[in-house]
This record gives structure tokens, sequence and C-alpha cells, in this order.
């Protein structure tokens, strides 16, 4: 058996965005593997189909571009689908049709903000969608059809007058999303929002309605209240407000005259669990239908949407629960609530229908595949092999399970050991710390790859779901409120005792690393510990104030630490990890993404001058064009190189490797220097 390795994400094929037919018969999904070209390479993105019978799943789109959002029409008998296929869409997605029983894919649109977001409407003549426009291709109407001869332009000077001006790897400039309405009968793009306006994502009611959520006004970016408009696209343009909801980002369901929604209070939005509320225009009572569920809802930003059960009796569901991503099944008229998908699974996606439900998830012995199962959890299969024959021919190690004895209560994490593990030998130590800093770890996920490598360099492997995850709680999220750094700390190191207590795990060689909050919190540690080795500190937070300044999350600033740099700057200073590092020694890779928009990089700048001026060892990496989900995505030579890099840092002043330390071994212009 060969041991895993970084450049096997090469070979790697990754599933998401299931989608079940009306039917139960077939599941649609996203299969995305690497292209590579050299050192570097892109991403190919496909829709594959696969019966639930069994039979095995077929490529449904050509391997041409990135597909994605496959949607099934409310008969079956079509596919809907985002790509950025051929030429006339100019590499934006555009919305595509495919015949699901022979043809070839027609593409409906080509409009210059690209699509989002699809939606089928209950007569399965039309599809709503997101487009991002700026105000002068709406005026010349691109937004419904592109000329062939537009492109947008990079402003010169760039004038910015809206709080959220970029976001992921883009500025806006002056672009916002509206929804629109793909008329397939009549050949059109139809308008249904306008004006000085963000809106989420659309769904259809059963009579035609069009519902979604909306904010409006230049100062909207800075408000956490949404209205949730109707439209009936088929009649008018016209619109009316059906309800309001607080929120981030609020995801829709529709049943009948039922509206479910995520929602967190405004004054309180990152401290409190995710919630559902349903709003029933008939009888205009609000129900928040979670209450029983002391559980944060995962939102479509991590690939889930609450979705009904086709009765309307039923909505369900994913939430993250005690090391799993769980499928809950909420019934509309009480609350009870059932898990249906359990145990120590990872449900990435899901998708429901009459007689089937169908997820993405990953387990510790592979990274993801698409099962499917009846809508009470019943008759689980397996309908995908995407990495059999890889899988086949690896040594993947199996984490341990571990609660520890936390200062405030038990810590859930895990112990990951090499492929050839002895326990007569004595291994180093690199801890993981999740980012967040309300998310939570599982014994897969997104990380299955980057552990599995570290684990076949030699590594014992620790991670765990220090408080402040989601998955244990409301007191357990919000236990970080005002002290990421010393709350996450002592339960990481409480985790980090347990685990050197082991004969097998040597203490003197342990490294820390960690993304986003971790990148905070490995920044924080070695301010506040030698116990480290080494340290890989990725895509963090370093200085709470530049970071407020330069996100498209300050929020997340007022709402963890009520308040701001003008209320109280020297609070937020001694909260960022940049104030210590006079206490540094512990030698400290920063790794950030060029393009990254949610943690930018003028923190780690700040870090690394700090630890620079300090005379800690110490280097910088910035990946051009990557954005904050580096780990999970983008040039997969930039997602190997960071991996490797990660090792070889760790190496380097590991005993129990035969390396030099990669500040002696690599020095990017030295033959020049010389």
């Amino acid at each position: 058996m060969q041991p895993v390795e970084a450049s096997d994400y090469w070979e790697l094929a990754r599933l998401s965005q299931p989608a079940v037919s009306p039917t139960g018969d077939r599941v649609a999904y996203v299969r995305t593997t690497a292209e590579r070209d050299g050192d570097t390479g892109q991403e190919t993105a496909s829709v594959h189909v696969a019966p639930v019978g069994g039979g095995g799943s077929r490529r449904f789109t050509a391997a041409d571009g990135t597909d994605a959002e496959p949607a099934w029409s409310p008969t079956g008998d079509r596919l809907a689908f985002v790509s950025t296929r051929g030429d006339a869409g100019g590499g934006r997605p555009q919305l595509w049709v495919v015949p699901v029983d022979g043809g070839e894919a027609t593409r409906i649109t080509d409009v210059i903000g690209g699509v989002s977001n699809i939606a089928w409407g209950p007569d399965g003549d039309r599809v709503a969608f997101l487009q991002a426009v700026r105000p002068a291709e709406r005026a010349e109407e691109l937004d419904r059809e592109h000329d062939g001869e537009y492109e947008r332009d990079t402003p010169d000077p760039r004038v910015i007058d809206r709080q959220m001006y970029r976001g992921h790897t883009s500025y806006r400039d002056g672009a916002r999303r509206h929804v629109y309405v793909a008329d397939l009968a009549a050949g059109r793009v139809d308008r249904v929002t306008a004006g000085v306006a963000e809106c989420g994502g659309p769904a259809w009611g059963d009579d035609g309605t069009l519902y979604y959520p909306i904010r409006r006004g230049l100062d909207a970016d800075d408000r956490l209240e949404w209205a949730i408009e109707a439209a009936t696209p088929a009649d008018s343009a016209d619109s009316t407000v059906v309800t309001t909801v607080e929120g981030m980002g609020p995801t829709l369901a529709v049943h009948g005259s039922r509206v479910a929604y995520t929602t967190t209070p405004a004054d309180d939005p990152t401290l409190t669990q995710t919630a559902v509320e349903v709003f029933d225009r008939d009888t205009g009572a609000t129900d928040r239908l979670t209450d029983g569920v002391d559980r944060t809802v995962a939102e479509r930003t991590a690939g889930h949407a609450p979705e009904w059960g086709p009765d309307g009796e039923h909505l369900y569901v994913c939430t993250p629960d005690e090391g799993g991503y769980v499928l809950r099944r909420v019934a509309a008229d009480t609350g009870d609530d059932r898990v249906v998908l359990a145990g120590d699974r990872h449900v990435h996606a899901f998708s429901v229908s009459a007689d089937a439900v169908a997820v993405v998830q990953s387990e510790w012995d592979h990274p993801g595949e698409v099962v499917a199962a009846t809508p009470m959890g019943g008759e689980e299969v397996t309908l995908t092999r995407a990495n059999r024959d890889y899988l086949d021919e690896r040594a993947v190690s199996k984490p341990e399970s571990v609660w520890i004895d936390g200062p405030a209560g038990d810590i859930q994490g895990w112990v990951l050991t090499p492929p050839e593990f002895d326990p007569e030998e004595t291994y180093p130590l690199v801890v993981n710390v999740h980012g967040g800093p309300h998310l939570m770890w599982s014994a897969a996920g997104t990380m299955w790859h980057e552990f599995q490598t570290l684990a076949a360099r030699g590594y014992v492997v620790f991670w765990c779901n220090p408080r402040g995850s989601t998955g244990y709680g409301q007191e357990w999220l919000r236990a970080v409120e005002r002290d990421w750094g010393a709350v996450t700390l002592a339960d990481v190191m409480a985790g980090v005792a347990a685990v050197t207590d082991r004969d097998y795990v040597d203490a003197d060689n342990a490294f820390i690393t960690g993304g986003s909050f971790g990148g905070f919190m490995t920044g924080w540690a070695v301010g506040h510990t030698d116990a480290f080795a080494g340290a890989v500190a990725q895509r963090g937070v370093y200085d709470l104030t530049g970071f407020y300044g330069t996100t498209d999350a300050y929020a997340l600033v007022e709402g963890e630490f009520d308040t701001d740099p003008v209320r109280d700057n020297a609070f937020l200073w001694a909260q960022s990890p940049a104030a210590h590092t006079d206490a540094v020694d512990t030698p400290t890779l920063l790794v950030h993404s060029e393009a990254d928009y949610r943690t930018p990089a003028n923190t780690a700048e700040l870090f690394y001058r700090l630890l620079k001026k300090h005379g800690v060892d110490t280097r910088l990496v910035r990946y051009p064009g990557e954005g904050h989900d580096l780990s999970r995505s983008g040039d997969p030579g930039h997602v190997v190189d960071r991996i490797e890099r990660i090792a070889a840092w760790f190496d380097g002043y590991s005993d129990h490797h035969e390396a030099a330390p990669v500040l002696e071994t690599d020095r990017p212009g030295a033959a020049a220097d010389e």
C-alpha cells in the first residue's frame, strides 16, 4: 500500500451538490477533478447522475468548463445547471438545460453578471436565478442579453461608496445581486428586482409566487435586517413584503403558504446559533421551528439549505452534532425532531424528494461519496465509488475519537497515527486548530487529505473542538465571547497534554497549525506558550483592528467582542496575536492568499514584520489569485504546494526527520545575492 501524499490531490475526485429527482429514482451531483499542466492546473467540474437502484453513475454533462448547481425540473424530464462552458458566455456562468432522456444541452442565458442560485418554477417553464450587475449594464440591458462586444473593465480609479465593496476574491465595483427569471418558452430573461438593493437566493411557492430575501438602500450592507418579498413574475414585477427576518444572509424554503428561513438576531448574530423560523402567509403566524434543537442549523454557505419534505409536514436541516454533521427531520406542527442520518458521518450537502433523501458525505476512510436513503433514513445505500481505485492502493489510517477533561467540560477530539504505527516507537505531533471560530471538525470533512498526508509523513495528528465550536450547544458556542485566544488555547492545550501523555508521542516535538481562526490561534499560541517546536499560521487574523478595516466580515469583530476600534482599540490590540510577538520564539511560517478578502493579507504582513524584527525564524508565503478557501479549492498546484510547505516546515524542526530547516535549504534569490 502506498502512503497518502500531498500530490495525491491531483488524483482525488470531489463530489458536491446532490440533487435527487422528483421521483426519487436518480441523484444528480457535481464531480470535480484537477487537470494538471506542469506544476499548475485547473479544476474541471461536470454533472453526473447515479440511479438510486444501483447500476453505477455516469457523466451527464461534457467535461468543458465548470458545471454546478444541478436542478431537476418539476417533472424530472430536464436538468438545469450552471456552467462556464463555451465561448458565448465569456467565461461567466450561464444557465443551461438538458433533456434527461437524450439530447444536447441548450444554453438559456447570456447575461453579463453570470448566473447563480437557480430555482425551477412549479410550471417547469421558468427558472429564477441571481445575477450581480452594475447599474450601467442594466441601463444597456446587458443583464438580459449580452451584446457580444461589451466586456467589464476594472475601474480606474476605483471609487467606493458602499460598506461591502469586495468579497470572496473580487471587488464588486458597483455590481449588486438581483433576482431574474428565465422564461424558457419565450426565450427571454425578465427582471424581478431593481434599484439599490442586494438579494439572496430565490425560492418558488407552489402557486408560482417567487420569494426572495432583500435589503434595500445604500446602508443595507451595514444592516442585518432583510425583507422577504413575494412577486408573481407571470403577472408583473410588483412585489409585496411578506415578513422581515434578521441574520447574515437568510436562506429560504417554501411550501404552500409557509415560508421557512434561517435567522440569527441582528444584535447578536455570531454568538447565537442559527435557527429556522416559519412564517405562514395564511395565518400571519411565525413559529421558531428549531427551538427544541440545541444545535446551530448549517446554512447554504456550508453547502446546506433547509428543505421541505414533499408533503410539507417536515423540514429537513443539517446540523453539527458532537463530531458528526447529521441530517434532521423536524415536524412542522410540533417542532419535534428526529435525526435521519446520524453517527460520525460528515454530511456536506443534502437533497430531499418524495421517496428518497440524498447526501454527499465523507467518513474517516474516504473524502466523499453520494449516499441515498428513505426519507426516514432507512435502506441506506452508497451510490458512488468516486475514489475507489485510489483508495484501494493507499494506506489510510483510522482516527481514534477521544474525549478530554477540559477546563470547562469534556472536549471531543481525534488522534490519527501514521499508517505503519508502532506503539513502541515515538512520533512527533501536529496539532490542527479549526477555523470559525464557530465551526466543528469531524473524523472526516474537507481536511481528510491533509491530515492523512501529515500522518503518512510520520506525524501523530490531533484535532479537537474547543469551546466556541458548534455542535455542542449554545453555551459551548458562546464561551469565547470577548476572549478568543485564552479560552480556546486552554482547551487546545488540555488536548495537547492528554495526547503527549501517551508514551508514543514526543512532547518535545509538537507542532501547531490552522487556517482562518485556526491561523489566529496559531499566532496566539506561539505568543503564549513555548510548547511547540514549530508553527504554520494560515490565512489568519493577527490584528483585529486591521482586520476590521479590511474584511468583508467586520461584523464578526462587533459581534464577538462587543466593540470596535473607535470604542476600545486598546482592548482589540490586546486580543490580537500581533500584540504578543515580543514573547514569540517558535519558528513560524505564515501562509496567505493574496486575493483573500475574508482575512486580508495586511494583518499577516504586520505579524510577519514584527516576528522578523524580534528575530524569530519566519517566512511569509503568498499565493497569487487565491482566496480564503485555499485549503479546499483554488489552483490545484497551490493546494499541493501549501501542504508540502507545511510538512517541510515541520520536518525541518523535527528530531524525527532528517531534514534541515527550510530557511537553511530554500533561500529565494540566494544565488543572486552571492
